[in-house]
């Protein structure tokens, strides 16, 4: 008798699974892209001032409207409350913000909103302004 040989069977690149992969992480990609877009803030009338520096990136934006309104993602907050989301965001000593008031919005409001945020711990505060003379 003799031994019969087995027929080896050649290696394919199946291209189907490999695009359905990528697919895959494009779209988480995508879904993770998203979820990093900050803030885009609120229309606010903010004050001018000729020093302005561009901050790094901060965690929250703060916006303050002209009634004494305090909005952080789409979501109003009062001051405790504001003191409570902040304190709980892992550290608050390296959690970063900005400060986003409208022109109108009375200075006791700011500096209220400003001891909030330092009651939770945060240090690195910024105020958002736009360039002026």
């Amino acid at each position: 008798m003799t031994p019969r040989t087995r027929r080896r069977k050649r290696g394919r690149v199946e291209i189907i699974p490999m695009i359905d992969v990528m697919l895959f992480l494009l779209v988480f990609f995508i879904m993770i892209t998203m979820q990093m877009i900050s803030d885009r803030g609120l229309h606010l009338n903010l004050p001018t001032s000729s020093q302005a520096q561009a901050l790094p990136r901060p965690h929250f934006v703060v916006n303050v409207k002209t009634p004494g309104e305090v909005i952080v993602n789409g979501k109003h907050y009062g001051l405790a409350s504001l003191v409570t989301m902040l304190h709980s965001d892992g550290d608050p000593a390296k959690t970063q913000v900005t400060i986003a008031a409208d022109k109108k919005v009375p200075f006791q409001k700011f500096v209220q909103v400003m001891d909030a945020c330092r009651k939770a711990g945060v240090s690195q505060i910024g105020i958002a302004t736009e360039p002026g003379p």
